[in-house]
């Protein structure tokens, strides 16, 4: 009678991370932001910091503030040192988050939302925190143009809050950021892929069948505008960061603090402001990730003559 030989335990496989992903990641995200993406950051940040704006109020708010260019506040160079960089975060930390996951026995879902989340945290503390908050500077520092007198430069003003608050002013809001990635990233993983299972059986494809580029922009769409659901945390963000002046905001702000002051000024519906333009954005994110990415792939394989791996 044979024996089985025992079986050797298989360890999960490593993912690269190539110098092609990288680039196809920092390319659409500069093209999303650039295009509609920083009007609708604008349109969001502006309607969390100012909560008793219509969003009629919030459009008229940012042309006030500079026409056109009033809905590019903060891009340059904040959003393009954000949008080119978080890929390069994410995809390092979340491809050796999701092996370490593996190798604990994780299940490819469990391992991707393992993945997901820390990948989120680590962009938050790596170069969002400071971005988003010089974004939001930026955006709500009009209180000066309003009364007549310049407002400094953008980089004068990140120099000044440095000089008085040092790293800490610069990155205020942080634990915030990193509470929506984590939550964002986490959700909106799980929600999309719960979407894609919900259209294979609606079309008819079996399990894991590739799914159309209208199909997967519809899954993604719709697990991009459901994350919205920690709006009030990106509200909360924005309060933290902006440079709102009123007596009755706590003087050293926490998450736990500025919850409790919107609350009390604007109500439950106060933590849903700029909901609409963030659901917009998931959906236009999806959008250049998705049906672009296709082009952007074959591009970057020719310049880099390296065979992209990533999914988007």
């Amino acid at each position: 009678m044979s024996v089985a030989a025992p079986v050797a335990n298989v360890l999960p496989e490593k993912k690269p991370v190539k110098f092609s992903n990288l680039l196809l990641g920092a390319g659409l995200n500069l093209f999303e932001v650039t295009t509609l993406g920083q009007p609708l950051e604008v349109i969001k940040t502006t309607m969390a910091a100012n909560r008793g704006d219509s969003f009629a109020g919030a459009l008229t708010r940012i042309w006030g503030r500079g026409g056109v260019l009033g809905f590019y506040q903060g891009l340059i160079p904040w959003a393009w040192i954000e949008a080119s960089t978080k890929g390069a975060v994410l995809l390092f930390v979340a491809s050796e988050a999701e092996y370490y996951a593996r190798t604990f026995g994780a299940g490819d879902f469990t391992a991707g939302i393992s993945g997901g989340v820390t990948g989120g945290v680590a962009q938050a503390y790596a170069t969002m925190g400071f971005c988003t908050c010089m974004k939001t500077v930026e955006m709500t520092k009009s209180k000066l143009a309003a009364a007549g007198v310049k407002p400094p430069g953008t980089f004068a003003t990140f120099m000044d809050i440095y000089r008085k608050e040092g790293i800490k002013g610069i990155n205020k809001g942080v634990n915030a950021v990193a509470i929506r990635q984590m939550t964002n990233w986490g959700s909106r993983f799980g929600l999309s892929r719960l979407a894609e299972q919900g259209i294979r059986r609606v079309t008819g494809k079996k399990e894991g069948a590739k799914l159309s580029a209208w199909e997967k922009i519809l899954a993604s769409g719709l697990g991009g505008g459901l994350s919205a659901w920690n709006q009030p945390i990106e509200v909360i963000r924005v309060e933290m960061q902006s440079k709102t002046i009123d007596p009755n905001r706590p003087a050293k702000m926490t998450v736990g603090n500025t919850l409790q002051y919107i609350y009390s000024q604007n109500g439950v519906k106060g933590l849903y402001r700029g909901v609409v333009p963030r659901i917009g954005l998931g959906v236009w994110q999806t959008i250049c990730m998705v049906a672009m990415g296709d082009m952007a792939k074959t591009y970057v394989e020719k310049i880099t003559g390296d065979q992209v791996t990533a999914k988007h």
